[in-house]
């Protein structure tokens, strides 16, 4: 209930929750409290930035409080471009807030001023960048961090007045105010005191402010954990910053007319200050950048028609009358809602993309849908002949600025980005900040470290929060019955996830948007503060509140897979002297349909996971068309809702396919009877109650959001145009609340016939051109240790040797070579880019190197020192000299210290026209016969120096004993927890712990070929098997799945050292087969007997005698399977 008080207050120093870490005031709540004590007006005073104004102002206007837009900015003691302390001091505080527009658009200059010119620790105003940009600003002297207070503070009265009358100088004695505050500190009744003082001599008007921090006195605790978040300390740290008291909240304006009884005027002169203060925002104008259009032609919408039109005979051979229609239609929109320019923009920084050689990709989203977008190559699907519709992408009925999304190459993106910026300017143009919120596991760990909680009860509690998306702690209360039992039982976790529910959703750090980039028709800062990230410009607003400002936004994404491949075409030309346009490959492909339909889509776009694979594999793509329906389809609404299944079924014959009306089935024959894409919502309603495409999207809009009143209206229009269709209105219900359902499920066609022609070409370069492909695909993950051996044992699957670095032949990054694939230099650790430089352009210069001395004599010892070289030795890189990496070795000191000693003559001169004995093989030092280390020695090398395996691996000799049991990787999303599994791995790390009991436990880590795992060993187990645990040693464990965190776990109970392993055969014959069956199996069993266990389930498992046990040859288990099925057989 809004409180009514008679004392005239306005609160004028306000810090939000964006004042990172340290306000810990949610707009929404603060300015409802201010409504609720019945003040009209409120301040935002964020630290040195306005991240918060957009949805400040909003909130405002929306409780009915007046906003003041402000900022308590740094000023710095001396010139801002000075980056040192002066006397002690790196800055000050000052508040400023904006009186008007004029206002608003100088504090706007003076923060982004602040970052991109003044910031040390801070960012800093001073002086000068005050004297500018005053105009329309009024001041505040500040907190006791404020420079006339400190002043006035350390007794120095006469630089107080020298600073008040500067200030006077600059904004004037009208729009300059003596700021005092009551928090109960001393250096408070001091600076009072003084201010009070010099306000009478100097005419000025004092302002009572409170230092708000919190919404209620209630939250000063939670305030302060904040604070310990923020320097990462504890509560019960002595030394850290804290808050005197717990007053740093919006006070009422009783309260503040208490604190200051003989200065009623100070509490008055915040309202004439507020009242002042007239600062508005216009939403949704759009204001497109100015797009320098050729002389030639009379505006923007002249060229924008010219290209297309120049463009058509490229993409349409034959211009029929639905293309001309569809063109004229879609220009004439673009020019009435006035975007003419926003797609020549956008098809200038394509165009020069390409011209750059610059990958693009084919389109994503709703731009696919348009023809215009087609011909101007900003996308690279024909909308008419996949039946994409323009009204997804741009509604004429529904104003609002087009979003094309366009993904580039993730190399060369920054170019692209730069280039938009000398287009434009560099102060047009800026990258849009995004916030760091803390999320539920997040807030729970930052508030235990705060509260010095120990990591295992912090980590035990955060553990139980369900691993859902938009899981919240409320959520987690309700979902999670441990969680709950824990919240109510134990008095710490209680109170970890109380001040934690507090935490959760507040923004904890500020980044660059991964893709947002903003363009400005005048420099940004007309419209918005900006900061500096990395030398480049970032927005302090968020991407929603650039586009309400009616400024274009654009997402640049970066897409690895546009990187691979390009780099695959680059290896395609330089292996096989091919040029392949990959825009020109063919859409229907039976090399490439083949390997998609046997599920071999590992490395290819979106179809990695094993669902997808699956899915494809059912599916069975004959072309691209068929590929489309796979993005829409793999959702988790489509599978949890039997439509892959009807869809499926249907496209195989296997389900008879029916529609609800024949008006239908034009619209969903492609899809076997099953609404599966938005655009065929739009369609829908069009045929059958006569909407526009336009009045389509708003409804198929409303259906997504469950809006029930426009829905319901929305639905009477829809009823109506069916009857008028002559369609039975119980049909025509039915029909709607279907749509209405599968709005949950309906995904863009655009957007995934865009993604399915990516996967197409991917799929289609592995298909024709494997190991150029894997090559590329290998280079783009070569930075993710935990990717580059799943790739590497895709490649030997498809029959493609990985190749040693080799100082003769590898380049930087992975290439082809003779079919096989050679790991590049980059891969060896310790080898810089300058060594790599060096090494390639001494083997340009004068040829291979022909031995060890060769290489060290050629190459500059500083350079490419001894560290280098033994890296290089280790991982393989000299193995083509034919010598052994231990003889080369062992004469490693030597031969560098020749090498060095004839650099040294050389550089004398003394070797004269003896030259070349540089390069003489005689001159060659003789190698002592050393035999070579063990192969394990030598992978470990490997391994060592490259983070990989390469000529082979630890677990390769026990294939026959382990090659049946389920790689690591196959655990993750087939596997449900407590499932008892068999993995073989290498052990690559054990930890020991003591148990509270002082029992021995372990953690261990295993690694197979691809993937690694953790496994937890309880000191039972840890008892009988502790000589096992040891790294490098080869295991085969058992145990039960733990899926209680965000991975794959296992809670061992059984190790078998992996030489020793024998497999077992479980056997489960159909009880349909009878005795015949088990007369087929005892032969079968005779042929293959052998040494391994099997057991044969008849009712319950029976281990079987000796007589019946069987080999482990890879024949016996195909032909167990041929007999009883797959389901029949599990070896393990």
């Amino acid at each position: 209930m809004e409180a009514v008080n008679n004392i005239d207050f306005a609160h004028l120093h306000v810090h939000t929750e964006f004042s990172l870490l340290d306000g810990a005031a949610r707009i929404k709540d603060l300015v409802a409290r201010a409504k609720e004590l019945g003040m009209k007006h409120l301040a935002i005073t964020d630290h040195g930035v306005m991240y918060g104004t957009i949805d400040f102002y909003k909130e405002c206007k929306k409780q009915g409080i007046k906003p003041i837009i402000g900022c308590e900015v740094y000023l710095a003691p001396g010139p801002r471009q000075e980056r040192q302390d002066f006397n002690g001091v790196r800055y000050y505080h000052l508040i400023l807030l904006a009186e008007n527009q004029t206002g608003y658009k100088n504090l706007v200059k003076l923060v982004s001023l602040a970052n991109i010119e003044g910031m040390y620790y801070k960012p800093r105003v001073d002086m000068e960048l005050l004297r500018q940009y005053h105009e329309g600003i009024i001041c505040l002297s500040a907190c006791i961090a404020g420079n006339v207070p400190q002043a006035l503070i350390q007794n120095n009265k006469d630089k107080a007045e020298r600073l008040i009358q500067e200030y006077i100088d600059i904004f004037g004695k009208d729009n300059y105010f003596l700021e005092i505050q009551n928090h109960g500190l001393p250096e408070e009744r001091t600076a009072n005191a003084g201010l009070i003082e010099l306000a009478e001599k100097y005419g000025l008007g004092l302002v009572a402010t409170n230092d708000s921090h919190y919404v209620r006195r209630e939250d000063s605790e939670f305030h302060d954990i904040l604070l310990c978040i923020q320097m990462s300390k504890t509560v019960d740290d002595p030394d850290r910053m804290r808050f005197n008291s717990d007053d740093y909240y919006l006070k009422s304006p009783e309260e503040m007319a208490a604190l200051f009884p003989d200065h009623p005027e100070a509490l008055s002169n915040t309202v004439k200050i507020a009242e002042r203060c007239q600062v508005d925002f216009e939403f949704g104008h759009i204001q497109l950048p100015y797009y320098p259009i050729p002389e030639a032609y009379k505006d923007d919408e002249a060229y924008l028609r010219a290209l297309c039109e120049k463009a058509l005979p490229s993409r349409y051979p034959e211009v029929t009358k639905e293309v001309q229609k569809r063109l004229d239609y879609e220009l004439s929109i673009i020019h009435r809602m006035g975007y003419d320019s926003y797609f020549l923009i956008v098809w200038d920084f394509i165009n020069h993309s390409r011209e750059q050689g610059i990958s693009v990709g084919p389109g994503r989203g709703s731009a696919a849908g348009s023809i215009v977008a087609y011909l101007l190559g900003i996308t690279n699907l024909d909308p008419l002949k996949y039946d994409l519709l323009f009204e997804r992408f741009l509604n004429p009925e529904r104003v609002t600025m087009p979003d094309i999304d366009i993904d580039f190459c993730y190399i060369r993106r920054e170019e692209v980005i730069d280039y938009v910026k000398e287009r434009y300017g560099y102060d047009h143009v800026a990258q849009i900040v995004t916030f760091g919120t803390m999320a539920a596991k997040g807030a729970v760990r930052d508030v235990g470290r705060a509260l010095g909680m120990s990591y295992a009860q912090v980590d035990t509690i955060a553990k139980l929060i369900p691993n859902e998306l938009k899981m919240t702690l409320d959520k987690a209360l309700k979902a999670s019955t441990e969680f709950r039992n824990l919240y109510e039982s134990s008095e710490d976790a209680h109170r970890l996830i109380d001040f934690a529910r507090k935490v959760e959703g507040l923004p904890r750090h500020s980044s660059t948007h991964a893709a947002g980039v903003v363009i400005a028709k005048h420099p940004l800062t007309d419209y918005l503060p900006v900061s500096v990230s990395e030398g480049t410009l970032v927005t302090e607003f968020d991407k929603d509140h650039v586009e309400e400002l009616g400024l274009l936004k654009m997402d640049f994404l970066g897409l690895r897979t546009l990187t691979v491949i390009s780099d695959t075409l680059n290896n395609i030309k330089a292996t096989r002297g091919e040029t392949v346009d990959i825009n020109a490959i063919p859409l229907e492909d039976a090399l490439t349909s083949k390997m998609l339909c046997e599920g071999r889509t590992g490395a290819v776009f979106q179809m990695e996971s094993s669902g997808m694979t699956n899915l494809v594999k059912d599916l069975a793509p004959k072309n691209f068309a068929d590929l489309i329906p796979t993005v829409a389809l793999y959702r988790p609404g489509p599978l949890g809702s039997g439509m892959v299944d009807d869809f499926i079924g249907g496209r195989h014959g296997r389900k008879e396919v029916t529609y609800m009306h024949p008006l239908l089935e034009p619209i969903l024959k492609e899809t076997f009877g099953v609404v599966l894409y938005q655009e065929q919502v739009m369609q829908i309603v069009q045929v059958l109650a006569g909407f526009s495409l336009g009045q389509a999207d708003l409804l198929r809009r409303a259906m997504g959001k469950k809006k029930h009143e426009i829905l319901m209206a929305q639905k009477e229009n829809f009823l109506k145009g069916c009857a008028s269709n002559n369609i039975d209105a119980d049909l025509a219900n039915t029909i709607f609340d279907l749509l209405t359902h599968f709005a949950d499920y309906g995904f863009n066609k655009s957007h995934s016939a865009a993604y399915a022609l990516v996967a197409w070409q991917t799929a289609y370069l592995k298909a024709h051109y494997p190991a150029e492909f894997m090559a590329a695909m290998l280079t783009s993950v070569m930075d993710n240790a935990a990717k580059v051996p799943v790739y590497i044992e895709q490649a030997h699957r498809m029959g493609i040797k990985i190749l040693p670095p080799d100082i003769n032949a590898s380049n930087i990054m992975f290439s082809v070579d003779k079919g096989d694939i050679r790991f590049g230099l980059a891969a060896v650790r310790n080898v810089g880019d300058a060594a790599i430089k060096a090494i390639m352009s001494a083997r340009q210069k004068d040829g291979d190197f022909k031995s060890l001395l060769d290489f060290c004599t050629r190459l500059d010892m500083g350079t490419v020192n001894k560290r280098v070289i033994e890296s290089l030795i280790k991982c393989g890189a000299f193995d083509s000299l034919g010598n052994k990496r231990s003889q080369l070795l062992s004469v490693l000191d030597k031969v560098t210290g020749e090498a060095q000693r004839r650099q040294k003559d050389f550089a004398h001169g003394q070797l004269g026209l003896f030259g070349d004995f540089m390069h003489d093989d005689a001159a060659d030092m003789q190698l002592p016969d050393v035999e070579e280390v063990p192969k394990l020695t030598m992978l470990g090398w490997e391994k060592e120096n490259t983070g990989f395996y390469i000529t082979g691996h630890p677990l390769d000799e026990y294939k026959d004993r382990i090659g049946h049991l389920p790689g690591i990787e196959t655990l993750q999303g087939s596997v449900k927890d407590k499932q008892v599994v068999r993995i073989a791995g290498l052990i690559t790390e054990s930890k020991r712990i003591t148990t509270k009991k002082g029992d021995t436990m372990c953690f261990t880590t295993v690694e197979d070929y691809t993937e690694q795992l953790e496994v937890t060993i309880f000191p039972r187990t840890f008892l009988q098997y502790m000589n096992l645990l040891i790294p490098d040693t080869p295991v085969v464990m058992q145990g039960k799945v733990d899926l209680r965190d965000d991975e794959v776990k296992l809670l061992a109970d059984k190790i078998w050292p992996a030489k020793e392993y024998q497999p077992e055969y479980y056997l489960m014959p159909a009880a349909e087969g009878g005795e015949h069956l088990l007369k087929d199996l005892k032969e079968l069993m005779a042929k293959h007997h052998g040494d391994h266990v099997v057991y044969l389930y008849r009712g319950s498992w029976q281990k079987l005698g000796e007589g019946y046990w069987l080999d482990n040859a890879p024949e016996t288990l195909t032909e167990l399977e041929a007999l009883l099925g797959p389901k029949g057989v599990k070896k393990r």
